[in-house]
Parts: structure tokens; C-alpha cells; sequence
């Protein structure tokens, strides 16, 4: 396709990573002729807003859910490249399974379908560092990398579907179009995203306000991990992006996944919230407040809960095993392979990574202080 003439797809594209990939396409990506924004409530504001920071490219939005397979074929058609960020994300086990299954998976295939059946040739599947673990036993990886071996053993509903919508999206690859030509698949893993609109760091940000500007610590210090910055996360993004459109890195990048990290230094998830909490005037409690044996119990008693009321009430535990082994067991891992093979570098350094954060949960704070004081 010449250029000028490529038309990119973002599922997701209302959402905390989808908005920054679309945004940051239409920046580096001036040539392209279209993005089409899909997602399953749309925000009109946010299509007018990308059209006027872009005149040279068309936006356009497609509403509605990743499970139509009709719309999602129109959304496909004439497109050249697929983003698929969109997922339902839940950590606390809060959504019932099927539905989990239905958008996370079945979304993912018919897409995929929608891919073939339309001729898009590539498509880049966001995956997620929890496809890898940690696993039950909470063993450590620290610097790991994409030939890491690893068992993960998953057990917590969101990690499985996440799993399962990669193979899929991974053996994809090489899948016959309907024009003759040859379907390119890749897959990115990022670590914990954080940035201005993680909704993540409001909640915590709300439950240290509740204990009077003290944030909660479940995570022992030594168990470090590597979040990443939702602006670095675009940038590997339009880098796959442009390596699936080089004919000669498509063959190498095609059918392959990459671990997207950043220079956010290796941190426990308790200390990396009072790190960009801090200068908002928050502290953190010195260890956790109750042993970490207890709290697993405490973990497994509220599980049980949930599978004894489900028939009858939605109850929705603050914790549960997967949680609370996860932010206590260090679990880094490098982007050395997505700078070598799609030439990825963080385009954020931490301190600026961190500054934005900071910057936007101040814009915030009085909101969420005035929220909780009337309710």
C-alpha cells in the first residue's frame, strides 16, 4: 500500500493506553490516512479533540463490542494494521468468567477472523506481563527476558484469558488472507502501566486519603518490580507499528513477543505508589498490617466468601491470593529484544515519567478529597 494510504484500526482506543497510542500515532505518523478509533462506549469529545490535533489524517470511531463480528469486519475493512488494546482488566475477581472469556478471548479471535476475512495484513496484540505470573509460588525473575524459562502456572481468571488471547493472536501469524497475502502477528507483554489516568493510582491514592494521607503497604520493599510509563508503552507501539510495515524487519518481528519495560527503577508496588504520592504531602506505612501468612489467609477466607454468596449477592474482596503473591514477589524483566528487533527505547526518562504522574494526581487530589468527605 503506498503511503498515504495506510488506514490503522485501535481497539481500545478510549481507554488509558489506547487514547496515548492514537494520539502519539497522529503525531509521528502524519502520513497515515486514517485511525479509526473502536471501543465500546464512545467518546465523542476525544475523536474531535485527535481530528483538530491532525488535519492530514481522517478520524473516525466505530462503537460498539468487540464480540460483533459485523462490525468488527467494517471496522476492518481497507485497514492495513490492527492495535488490539482492548480487554477487560480485573484483578480482584470481580467479573464473572464468561464474560472475561467472551471479550478477552472470543474478541480476540473474531478480530482476528475480521483480519483475515478483510486482508489486514498485521496486527500488534497488547498483552500483558500477567500472561507470564508470577505463578502460586510466587518464584522470582529478576531481569528476565523473552527466553526466560519460566512456569507460571496461572490460576487467576484475568491472567488465563490474557494468556489465551496471546497464543491466539501468536498463531495467527502467517494465517492466509483473502487477497493472497500473509497475516503478520506480534505481541507486546508491558509491565504494571502507570501514568496520568491509571485508574490504579486512584484507588490507592483514595484509600490513603481514608487513612488520613498514609498509603497502605501490602508489598514487602524487596519485592521489586518494573512498572512502565503509559507514554513508553505508545512508543513501542507505533515502533512495532513500523517495523511490521519494513519489509525487511516483518519477517523477523512477525509471530514474536516482546517485554515492554522502561528506566522506572526496580521497586516494590507499595513504594512505587509513595514515590509519585510523596510529593503530594503522603506517607506509607512501615510494613504491612498484618503478617504476610495472615494476610493470605485473610486472602483465601475472602475468596471463599465470594464463591459462597456469588448465587446471591456480587461481593467483590478487596484481596485475594494472585494479589497479594503478585506484589510480593520481585518479577523484573528487560526490553533489550524490542529495542534490538523493533527498535524500542524508552522515549520517557523516570523523572519525567514520574513528574506527569505526580503532576496529574495533584489535579486530582481535590476531587477525590471532596468525593470521600460526602460519601
Amino acid at each position: 500500500m503506498p503511503p498515504g494510504c495506510d488506514v490503522y484500526l485501535i481497539t481500545g482506543a478510549c481507554g488509558f493506553l489506547g487514547e496515548r497510542i492514537s494520539r502519539l500515532l497522529l503525531e509521528e505518523e502524519p502520513g497515515l490516512a486514517e485511525i479509526r478509533l473502536f471501543d465500546k462506549i464512545a467518546r465523542p469529545e476525544l475523536t474531535q479533540s485527535l481530528q483538530a490535533s491532525c488535519s492530514q489524517t481522517k478520524v473516525s470511531m466505530f462503537e460498539g463490542d468487540i464480540r460483533d463480528s459485523q462490525l468488527l469486519r467494517r471496522a476492518c475493512r481497507g485497514a492495513s494494521l490492527v492495535i488490539h488494546t482492548a480487554s477487560i482488566i480485573d484483578v480482584h475477581g470481580a467479573v464473572e468468567y464468561s464474560e472475561l472469556h467472551g471479550v478477552n478471548v472470543k474478541g480476540t479471535q473474531l478480530l482476528i477472523e475480521a483480519c483475515i476475512q478483510e486482508s489486514v495484513g498485521s496486527l500488534i496484540y497488547t498483552s500483558s506481563i500477567e500472561v507470564v505470573g508470577p505463578n502460586p509460588q510466587g518464584d522470582p525473575v529478576t531481569n528476565g527476558d523473552e527466553d526466560t524459562l519460566y512456569a507460571a502456572h496461572l490460576k487467576f481468571p484475568y491472567s488465563r484469558t490474557k494468556q489465551e488471547a496471546e497464543q491466539l493472536s501468536l498463531r495467527a501469524n502467517g494465517e492466509a488472507l483473502r487477497n493472497g497475502g500473509r497475516l503478520v502477528t506480534c505481541v507486546l507483554r508491558p509491565m504494571y502501566i502507570y501514568g496520568e489516568g491509571c485508574r490504579f493510582l486512584l484507588r490507592h491514592m483514595g484509600n490513603g486519603i481514608r487513612n488520613g494521607d498514609v498509603l497502605q503497604r501490602l508489598s514487602r520493599p524487596d519485592a521489586t518490580v518494573n512498572p512502565v510509563y503509559v507514554g513508553n508503552v505508545a512508543m513501542a507501539h507505533l515502533h512495532a507499528a513500523r517495523a511490521l510495515r519494513d519489509p525487511d524487519r516483518r519477517p523477523l518481528v512477525g509471530g514474536n513477543f516482546y517485554f515492554v519495560s522502561d528506566d522506572t527503577p526496580p521497586i516494590s508496588y507499595s513504594d512505587f505508589n509513595h514515590a509519585v504520592m510523596s510529593p503530594l504531602g503522603f506517607t506509607i506505612q512501615e510494613r504491612p498490617f498484618l503478617p504476610y501468612a495472615l494476610l493470605f489467609l485473610l486472602s483465601f477466607l475472602m475468596e471463599l466468601l465470594q464463591r459462597l454468596l456469588r448465587p446471591f449477592l456480587q461481593y467483590n474482596p478487596p484481596l485475594n491470593r494472585q494479589l497479594l503473591t503478585m506484589v510480593n514477589t520481585p518479577f523484573t524483566f528487560t526490553y533489550r529484544k524490542a529495542q534490538k528487533d523493533i527498535g524500542y527505547t524508552p522515549h520517557y526518562s523516570w523523572e519525567e515519567s514520574r513528574k506527569r504522574t505526580t503532576d496529574w494526581l495533584a489535579s486530582r487530589l481535590p476531587q477525590e478529597r471532596e468525593q470521600i468527605k460526602t460519601h
